[in-house]
């Protein structure tokens, strides 16, 4: 019997201080689909260095950028799962939750000081609740960004020069239709497939912000860049609730206070990367500017489906455009 008991107390032992007599930091997993060099990138690793000197030996938070732990719709189950801690969707949470799909009205979002706006006044309060509904919990609104069109056949001044152009977009229901309105032909796909599609003409183009075409080297197999601006696209520092309230108490409030202070970092870094990515692009692409008027107009369609189809839809984007004056 007492073998048996100095047995059981030396498994503990090894369970909690592992094999060489010091104790584990808890890991939390933090996978994303932004290579080296997105805004992503930057961002998540900024948010796990200025976390884990908080944590200190109470928890460790570790990065897997490039789809390492899955794409976006696989980390999103995951989260629920508990076997990854950390996501960073933006897009794909419009498939999950309909009211995200307020973030893809075309030009909706003017720009950064109307987005912290937005978020301050309308997300918390009615976005990020639909989330917890679905079994996650929103640390920090982070971002994406403006997105632009590359593609191989021309250049995009208007929504007609977008007729027959299989153009790849994340998976999100309305972007699809809104490239559907303007006579493309979009493609949903995962962002670690689109260079070797691109490259292979599999498909024409894509949309992305500047961080993400650069960081992707799309410049490398795409001839034009059209500036549209059609989309502002946030992040979102995502948890799964069930595993989130397994997390020590601490942990959490530093986890959380850390995803808020990294929304002014992430902004600042993303408006720096648009400055001085447009000039790098351009030294490898034809680069023009889009009649965003004509956007526009073709886009009401888009505002009316949404207003109409999705409960409260026409009464957030009121909100939202008021936020902007």
């Amino acid at each position: 019997m007492r073998g048996l008991k100095w047995f059981g107390a030396a498994l503990v032992l090894v369970m909690v201080f592992g094999g060489n007599g010091f104790a584990k930091s808890l890991e939390l997993k933090f996978g994303h689909v932004g290579a080296p060099g997105s805004l992503f990138d930057l961002s998540a690793k900024e948010f796990a260095k200025r976390a884990n000197a908080k944590l200190g030996k109470k928890a460790t938070v570790v990065v897997f950028g490039s789809s390492q732990l899955g794409k976006d719709k696989e980390l999103l189950q995951k989260l629920k799962l508990g076997t990854v801690d950390f996501s960073l969707p933006s897009t794909v949470m419009s498939s999950v939750v309909d009211v995200f799909g307020l973030f893809e009205m075309p030009y909706l979002v003017k720009d950064r000081n109307h987005m912290r706006r937005i978020r301050d006044k309308i997300f918390w309060k009615k976005l990020a609740p639909a989330a917890e509904s679905k079994g996650y919990k929103i640390l920090g609104v982070w971002e994406n960004g403006f997105r632009h069109i590359t593609n191989n056949a021309r250049p995009i001044v208007g929504p007609a020069d977008l007729k027959g152009i299989k153009l790849r977009t994340p998976k999100g229901i309305w972007r699809v239709k809104m490239f559907k309105a303007y006579g493309a032909n979009p493609t949903p796909m995962a962002l670690s497939e689109v260079f070797v599609a691109l490259q292979t003409n599999v498909i024409d183009g894509q949309e992305n912000p500047f961080a993400q075409i650069y960081s992707q080297k799309f410049q490398e197999v795409q001839k034009y860049l059209s500036l549209t601006g059609h989309v502002y696209t946030p992040g979102y520092l995502l948890v799964g609730k069930k595993r989130w309230k397994k997390l020590p108490k601490d942990v959490r409030k530093i986890l959380e206070a850390t995803a808020i202070e990294m929304q002014e970092f992430v902004y600042a870094t993303a408006e720096k990367l648009e400055n001085d990515l447009e000039k790098k692009l351009g030294a490898s692409m034809k680069v023009n500017r889009a009649d965003k008027k004509a956007f526009i107009k073709a886009s009401q369609a888009i505002y009316d489906e949404f207003g109409s189809t999705v409960p409260g839809g026409k009464k957030l984007i009121d909100q939202a455009m008021k936020l902007a004056k």
